[in-house]
């Protein structure tokens, strides 16, 4: 058991373990809510700092189920100080260890902003998380909401991203933190582990080519791709209901965990946007952190427009996907399925962008652009039916991967039915990859 100072006139609602979690080790802290709403008090936030200090110098994973109402307001100003000691110490883990958390109740005030310190976070479907409740809500706005209407389990599903998975009860939370931590190394200085598989790496996936329409406007679900090309057809999708036009997932390839990023050509095309753009870079940046290598299947045919993007930061965000990808070492394999237009196949990780292995499908459009975009820039004088003529020669001009192959730019055009193969042929050759980075205080990442 782990043991940590809990001041004896402050009893406190949290407690501390050294337990087992899905057969793992884990430091495990659980915010009760039966005294006081789970308010925590000064020695509660010390405690929580104690407990991931010990997970970061055990090199353990640090589990964290929170029922809060906050801070304890009989404690004062030492309560705000407990859970920015918490809050400190969070951050050191981060990168280092592993850090989930669960919401399984309210998540109040300021021990709210804990869980977006988490690499991941479940909540419960009755669980709330906000920093300013209905009442201040309504005090300065006017706009009345309920306790769920206003950051209820469905709102960080689907509006905010806060929460990775949505599950119905406690104990279904805990699975699901141990079902995340399977793939996942307890430390930096840990391999991710291997699962047992009987998949064999060279199954031929010629279903996975079956799955994109002939048409280059056609939709299809690119989990179909992934579940083809992963073992057993497994894999975990995290944050679905966020941003759904970029899809993130946890699976294995041979026994290796890997992580998965795809657009996702049923949601609006599968352009990229702010929120796609800030959970892509998220889980980038997690799977580089403890060594997991990166699989990115693409499919999309640029940025959405919009006035509304573009004043909100498209460009400030937009950059934190090519900065993820850009500072990472981790072994990265990216596959062409149908468009990469423009920008958006800068940023979905192209080879000059350090990708290890660019593959394309025969399908694979690669350009600055679309054939209809590409003649309505260049020729837009033109008759009509001159435009069609000029977009049917730039498609059979420049909308295949070929081009791009002879110019280094993609390092084999495959068939569809090789894909498993050749990816897990290139995720065991890339096993023994280092990179060393120049050393520096750290990084100044676009946020």
């Amino acid at each position: 058991m782990l043991v940590v100072p809990v001041a004896a006139d402050h009893p406190g609602s949290l407690q501390a373990n050294l337990t087992t979690v899905a057969g793992r080790q884990v430091v495990f802290v659980e915010v009760a809510d039966e005294r006081r709403r789970g308010a925590l008090t000064a020695a509660d936030g010390h405690t929580f700092a104690e407990a991931a200090a010990h997970a970061l110098g055990a090199g353990l994973p640090l589990l964290i189920v929170l029922s809060s109402s906050g801070a304890d307001a009989h404690d004062g100003i030492a309560a705000l100080h407990g859970w920015g000691r918490a809050a400190r110490m969070i951050s050191r883990c981060s990168g280092r260890v592993p850090v989930l958390m669960a919401a399984t109740g309210p998540v109040l005030s300021g021990p709210a902003l804990l869980l977006g310190l988490a690499d991941h976070v479940v909540m419960t479907e009755d669980a709330y998380a906000y920093v300013s409740g209905p009442r201040m809500v309504a005090t300065f706005t006017g706009e009345t909401l309920d306790s769920a209407e206003l950051g209820g389990a469905s709102v960080h599903a689907v509006e905010t991203g806060v929460a990775a998975l949505v599950v119905p009860t406690p104990e279904d939370a805990l699975d699901a933190l141990g079902h995340l931590l399977a793939y996942l190394p307890s430390s930096i200085d840990e391999e991710p582990p291997r699962w047992p598989t009987g998949d064999p790496l060279d199954r031929s996936t010629p279903e996975a080519g079956a799955c994109v329409p002939t048409s280059p406007t056609g939709g299809y679900d690119v989990r179909d791709v992934i579940r083809s090309i992963v073992d057993d057809a497994d894999f975990l999708e995290l944050r679905e209901r966020w941003a759904p036009n970029l899809v993130t997932a946890m699976a294995t390839i041979g026994g290796r965990p890997v992580g998965i990023v795809a657009n996702q050509p049923l949601a609006i095309a599968g352009t990229l946007d702010i929120a796609s753009s800030q959970k892509g870079a998220r889980f980038v940046s997690f799977c580089d952190a403890f060594g997991i290598p990166l699989l990115t299947l693409i499919d999309t045919p640029g940025f959405y427009p919009g006035k509304d993007l573009e004043w909100r930061g498209m460009i400030r965000h937009g950059a934190q996907l090519a900065f993820a990808y850009a500072r990472a070492t981790v072994p990265r394999v990216a596959v062409v399925l149908r468009k990469a237009y423009g920008g958006a196949y800068i940023v979905m990780d192209c080879r000059t962008m350090g990708s290890d292995l660019y593959l394309a499908w025969p399908s694979a459009e690669i350009a600055v652009m679309g054939a209809k975009g590409a003649v309505e820039v260049l020729h837009r004088r033109e008759s009509p039916a001159r435009r069609a003529e000029l977009e049917q020669e730039y498609e059979d001009r420049f909308l295949n991967p070929y081009i791009a192959a002879d110019r280094g730019a993609v390092d084999a055009v495959i068939d569809p039915a090789d894909t498993r193969r050749e990816v897990a042929h290139a995720l065991e050759m890339l096993s023994s990859k280092q990179e060393r980075l120049v050393q520096r205080k750290h990084d100044n990442q676009p946020l």
